[in-house]
């Protein structure tokens, strides 16, 4: 993922000839019609669109899709295509984890495979672009839109995004089972005040370049994303969506991205509530000239574009620059060949393949927070009684962001465990009517029912509704009465398993306590049920790693690994506190009521299996700055079981002209091992890498000694060092 200004193009010369003609034949009416994004069918939508006066439609598909593009290409006057979008985030009828799940799995083949099958469903109903991957860095767990991310650390997220895009877009765009992605939200939008979406963001160029702009940047120089979505924030004290110091100056600019921009829902508008525009029609000056080049839903530009031009505030230059990205796009689609969809390609709805895949990432994507020696279950336990609300809610299980997902076709874990099981031994007691009921007047049968049994396991955590858009928490314990289920189950004394399914990090620590196993599932998808069957039973080994840092209280959040470190910095192998103390001897950056450290850092993970690390090498203890660091290390699987493990190598600069993180990830690798089995994992990464935006703003990889660990966290594993010459 190296920083660098070489300008991306895949400009085909054909395409930008016939998008240079198709431009000198349009009427600034039209020019403007291909600017505005219409939000659904509605009355009147015909006309526009037999007038050029629309250049997309979101959330339009199925027949209405096949009608309104027959409209625009055989009876419009220039016969432009329509591009016309959907959320496909995590899957269209195919449900995926939550991407924050998919992170954990740090697979990027799964999130590719995902997206490819996700696109190939959308295109069979005649969607053509998506909004997706959200590739927006969030260290705050509060906020509800840390579900749609890849968590908090830039070079998964650049890893992921990138795959994100590669499956959804393919090598050739005009492949009718490909669509166009969207990278999102351009930028800095997870970074909101307290956690609460929408919410001002203050982020310095320097963290801005070096850690929030990096997947996006990865998206367009190694991705080819072909659209990027503005955000809803005000950043630095300027819009994202009029923002030209990211939209002009470094997208367009120095990256020489050369998609199209749209805007997020409304948020040409939105700016005059943020106070940048005074009415709609200054929104849509700032909101062009800033460098969006299409309006989501609003209608701004279409109501005030063309009187903005005739006053001389606006250049039809600009004008032309957003139109010709836009129909670049369409002609990269191959929509001017082929506009239609073939109906026959519904056939891989739900398809076995597609199935199967998202029963493997749902696999992948659950994190094993703790295991005492509770499972894998016995699959010849004679009764396993099943609780918590979220055992048999389809839709729940789905996540936000699943609009064409359907409840019913989910695969529940009440329905896997019994069809593994048989029904004879599977005894469901809710314990509660849904997760966020404080009602217990169902805790008793519960508990009476685990006293007959041979294990229990509960399913708990939040519904779909909890997470995404517009749905930040101020608590992240889990809701209702459902520790109060953990804790009377746990007097039973019988072993104990807790399945958490949830589109945040949440505060675990009186579940740990209590508990004999603990599997974070995430919001899993359509086969989350088959996928945590498999890990319970021992089917399958657990292999996820948490991609976002788990919180031991609210009051250490926001809380990630690469944090910069004080010139009083704690213990990093002990509690801030002696236990059950208020002790305020030692000055160091710290509280007095808890512990500093997480509760579980990122990139941990469990398995049943043990895997022990040894010979750690710097192959390259020196190394230049166009050199390649070398380091390697043997892993060897010292269980009885095989397992997979997820190796990671951070890297620190200990000294810079200006402060540096303490770790950052650098690479990993999943790591497949039989007993007894080891492999040496080599690791190389280009010392372009390990530089940073310096105090003119400029990148350097500045020389001096660096320490390295390979490690299966972030907190743990082999380390030595190096020196950049």
């Amino acid at each position: 993922m190296t920083e660098n200004h070489a300008r991306f193009t895949e400009s085909d010369p054909q395409i930008e000839t016939r998008v240079d003609d198709l431009l000198a034949q349009m009427t600034l009416a039209e020019k403007i019609g291909q600017m505005c994004q219409v939000g659904g069918a509605h009355e009147g939508n015909e006309e526009l669109i037999r007038q050029g006066r629309v250049g997309s439609f979101l959330y339009v598909l199925g027949e209405q899709a096949r009608e309104f593009q027959r409209l625009a290409v055989e009876e419009s006057r220039l016969g432009i295509p329509l591009i016309l979008g959907a959320d496909v985030i995590h899957g269209f009828r195919t449900v995926f984890p939550i991407p924050l799940g998919q992170a954990a799995s740090f697979d990027p083949e799964i999130v590719r495979e995902g997206a490819r099958i996700g696109a190939r469903e959308a295109a069979a109903f005649g969607i053509n672009w998506t909004f997706g991957p959200m590739v927006d860095i969030a260290r705050d767990p509060r906020w509800g839109r840390i579900a749609e991310s890849w968590g908090e650390d830039p070079y998964l997220a650049a890893c992921m995004g990138v795959a994100m895009v590669e499956g959804f877009q393919g090598a050739d765009l005009a492949d009718p089972e490909r669509i166009a992605a969207c990278a999102k939200h351009y930028v800095g939008y997870g970074a909101a005040e307290a956690g609460r979406d929408y919410n001002t963001t203050w982020i310095p160029e320097r963290l801005l370049r070096d850690v929030y702009l990096v997947p996006f940047r990865a998206c367009v120089q190694e991705g080819r994303v072909a659209t990027i979505m503005s955000a809803f924030n005000d950043l630095n004290g300027v819009p994202t969506s009029g923002n030209a110091f990211t939209l002009r100056q470094i997208l367009k600019g120095e990256w020489g991205f050369d998609g199209f921009v749209v805007s997020d829902h409304s948020s040409i508008v939105e700016m005059i509530q943020h106070g940048f525009a005074a009415d709609e029609k200054e929104a849509a000056l700032k909101g062009v000239t800033g460098g969006v080049d299409m309006e989501m839903v609003t209608t701004s530009y279409g109501d005030h574009l063309e009187a903005l031009i005739e006053e001389d505030k606006l250049s039809v230059e600009l004008i032309d620059e957003a139109v010709r990205r836009i129909l670049r796009i369409k002609f990269r689609l191959g929509l001017f060949e082929n506009p239609y969809f073939e109906e026959d390609q519904r056939a891989v709805i739900l398809c076995d393949e597609h199935l199967e895949a998202a029963r493997k990432a749902a696999r992948e994507s659950c994190v094993l927070l703790k295991n005492d020696s509770v499972l894998p279950l016995d699959r010849e336990i004679g009764r396993l009684v099943v609780v918590g609300p979220l055992a048999d809610r389809g839709k729940d299980q789905l996540g936000c962001w699943a609009f064409a997902g359907r409840g019913e076709e989910s695969h529940t874990p009440l329905q896997a465990l019994r069809e593994a099981l048989g029904e004879e031994r599977v005894v469901y007691a809710p314990g509660l009517e849904d997760c966020r009921s404080a009602d217990d007047r169902l805790i008793p049968e519960a508990v009476a029912a685990a006293r007959e049994a041979d294990a229990v396991v509960a399913f708990l955590g939040e519904d779909a509704d909890l997470s995404g858009e517009a749905r930040s928490r101020a608590s992240l314990d889990l809701p209702g009465a459902q520790q109060q289920l953990v804790d009377a189950l746990a007097e039973t004394g019988k072993p104990l398993v807790v399945v958490i399914m949830a589109g945040r990090p949440l505060i675990l620590g009186p579940v740990v306590e209590k508990v004999g196993a603990l599997l974070l599932a995430w919001h899993p998808g359509t086969m989350g049920g088959p996928a945590i069957a498999d890990l319970l039973l021992g089917v399958e080994s657990p292999s996820g790693r948490l991609p976002a840092t788990l919180p031991r209280a609210l009051g250490q959040v926001p809380i990630y690994y690469s944090h910069k470190n004080t010139g009083r910095p704690p213990q990093d192998d002990g509690p801030s506190i002696p236990p059950g103390s208020f002790d305020i001897a030692g000055w160091t950056s710290r509280y007095l009521d808890v512990d500093h450290r997480p509760l579980f850092p990122f990139g941990y993970g469990l398995s049943y299996t043990t895997f022990a690390y040894s010979d750690l090498e710097v192959e390259t203890p020196k190394v230049g700055a166009e050199d390649t660091l070398a380091v390697t290390a043997v892993i060897k699987n010292t269980g009885d079981r095989a397992g997979e493990e997820v190796v990671q190598l951070y890297v620190r600069d200990l000294v810079g002209s200006v402060t540096r993180p303490v770790k950052e990830l650098k690479g990993f690798r999943r790591l497949s091992l039989e007993p007894g089995q080891q492999e040496t994992v080599r690791f190389e990464v280009p010392v372009s890498e390990l530089g940073f935006h310096g105090p003119a703003m400029e990148y350097i990889v500045e020389p001096g000694s660096f320490r390295v660990w390979i490690g299966p966290n972030s907190a743990d594993g082999l380390e030595s060092s190096f020196e950049v010459v």
